[in-house]
């Protein structure tokens, strides 16, 4: 009798470690048909060319001024770009982890732009940096400095759009920052007083290194959003001026959609998943060998 029972209650009792998997099914399935399906397919149609396996594609490109000068926009900006919006992102999550009255407005007030959408933020600082009547130019006018082109200026245009694209996303990644800081045990910080170590010290010895986790995360997955940045580009400076904004997402459109050249868009769809690999395997090298240190 007790056997049976005993029995009963191992085929009755449900295998617990399957609940996470199960959670996450119907995101992994959504990201499996609009995310890893499209990449694949694409990246296996640039070998193909009038229905034959061909490298012809690949060849035509490496040939391509257009294609290096992409190339070479998007790997400028995100020079910038990425360890601009990681600092700016870190200090705000720093300002914002303060224990004091009313810090959640401020958070709030840093959180604002991420809710609004990237091609309204585009459109508006469009207008902002108007060469003709925007306000950033009419603010400088007050202080005597000659207005602006911003997007339409070749030496600016980038500039502007890093601007714009950190102004937008910068508050998004404070908030995973800041829970990585919620994370950190607070007796680390009380015994590091004790023993007379100042702000930095802290900073550099105890909060950075616990956060080394969450800082990859964030790494990660700002380098993959800013090398597949596109709206910007389309909306406001259309891959100029003088070609100093065409990055290779905005390539990828045209070659796809304007010239109807599906084995070009594809090839360098495929060359852009290249880079941000070779971009995320040194910064995973990177962070866990002074994680280790």
């Amino acid at each position: 009798m007790v056997r049976q029972e005993m029995k009963e209650g191992r085929m009755g009792r449900r295998p617990t470690w399957m609940y996470p998997y199960l959670m996450l099914m119907p995101a992994l399935f959504f990201v499996l048909l609009f995310k890893i399906y499209p990449m694949v397919s694409v990246t296996i149609g640039s070998f193909f060319r009038n229905g034959r396996l061909s490298l012809r594609t690949y060849q035509i490109l490496f040939g391509d001024q257009t294609f290096w000068n992409s190339l070479w926009v998007t790997v400028q900006m995100n020079i910038i770009i990425i360890p601009l919006q990681v600092v700016i992102s870190l200090v705000l999550a720093l300002l914002v982890n303060n224990k004091v009255k009313g810090i959640g407005v401020f958070r709030s007030i840093y959180y604002i732009p991420v809710t609004m959408a990237i091609a309204v933020a585009s459109v508006t600082w469009s207008l902002m940096m108007n060469v003709n009547n925007g306000v950033f130019n009419s603010i400088l006018s007050v202080f005597g400095i000659p207005a602006q082109g911003f997007f339409t200026n070749p030496d600016q245009a980038l500039g502007c759009i890093i601007l714009m694209a950190s102004w937008k996303g910068c508050g998004y990644w404070m908030m995973y920052l800041l829970a990585g800081l919620k994370g950190i045990d607070g007796s680390l910080y009380e015994s590091a007083r004790l023993d007379g170590a100042g702000y930095f010290q802290r900073l550099f010895h105890i909060t950075i290194p616990m956060m080394s986790r969450t800082m990859l995360f964030v790494v990660v997955a700002n380098t993959t959003a800013n090398m597949l940045m596109f709206a910007p580009t389309k909306l406001i400076t259309e891959g100029g001026p003088a070609n100093r904004t065409n990055v290779l997402m905005y390539e990828v459109y045209k070659s796809a959609y304007r010239n109807g050249n599906q084995s070009r868009a594809g090839a360098i769809t495929a060359m852009l998943l290249v880079l941000i690999l070779f971009t995320v395997i040194i910064q995973f090298r990177m962070i866990n060998t002074h994680d280790g240190e």
